[in-house]
């Protein structure tokens, strides 16, 4: 039987930035979870794993690997396989920490698409995109402040989680965009040390968002992963 394949998106985030992989993948019956209604990593993860498959492999890019990695922790053997994207296994810095009750006002006062478009897009990519810039923007505003709210919240409380990947012994793929800003290349080397049986891919041409970037490429990699 094919395995049920799962994605987790990035914060503020829906499925369409998986879109080219899901269409490549679809025998896999490929799955975006809703992100959107907890403001805890670990409700979250809880309500991913109410709504999932007995069993079933998890890919997660940004906070949704930050979220794959609660739904492991919580329950390991329903995990098959495990993919992370330009993630992050620490807890987050008290210094980003320390700026996450301003951008939430912003956005709770209507300045959420200014602030994606001054603040977060321009980090996302390794070099200028208008389609994928406007996508990641529709994204952020059709979810809206709300979940900005609840999203940053989650990540700012986030748990340390390589206990988690040092006890997970199923295939695994760790994956990043060479040009990665926002989770950049040593998280993912921690993640190799904590989990070295898992393929290590370094995508070129991509920053934060392989999926969109490099969709191709990316895509290739899953499939490997996958089978």
């Amino acid at each position: 039987m094919t395995l049920p394949l799962l994605f987790l998106p990035g914060m503020m985030c829906d499925d369409r930035l998986f879109a080219r992989q899901m269409a490549a993948l679809s025998h896999h019956m490929p799955r975006c979870a809703d992100l959107s209604r907890d403001d805890t990593v670990q409700d979250m993860a809880a309500r991913v794993l109410a709504d999932a498959p007995d069993r079933f492999a998890l890919a997660g890019l940004s906070m949704g690997g930050i979220v794959a990695m609660e739904v492991v922790r919580q329950s390991p053997d329903r995990v098959a396989r495990l993919a992370l994207l330009d993630t992050n296994p620490l807890p987050e810095p008290p210094e980003v920490q320390a700026g996450r009750a301003s951008q939430i006002a912003r956005a709770q006062a209507g300045e959420l698409a200014a602030m994606m478009r001054d603040t977060f897009i321009p980090r996302y990519l390794a070099a200028p995109d208008a389609g994928i810039e406007r996508a990641c923007l529709y994204m952020a505003l059709d979810l809206g402040p709300e979940v900005f709210a609840r999203q940053s919240i989650a990540l700012r409380d986030r748990p340390d989680q390589c206990d988690t990947l040092r006890a997970y012994k199923g295939p695994a793929l760790i994956l990043t965009g060479a040009e990665d800003r926002l989770c950049p290349r040593d998280r993912h080397d921690l993640m190799h040390r904590c989990m070295p049986h898992a393929t290590y891919r370094v995508i070129d041409g991509a920053g934060h968002l392989p999926t969109l970037e490099q969709p191709d490429t990316t895509t290739e990699a899953l499939i490997q992963w996958l089978t």
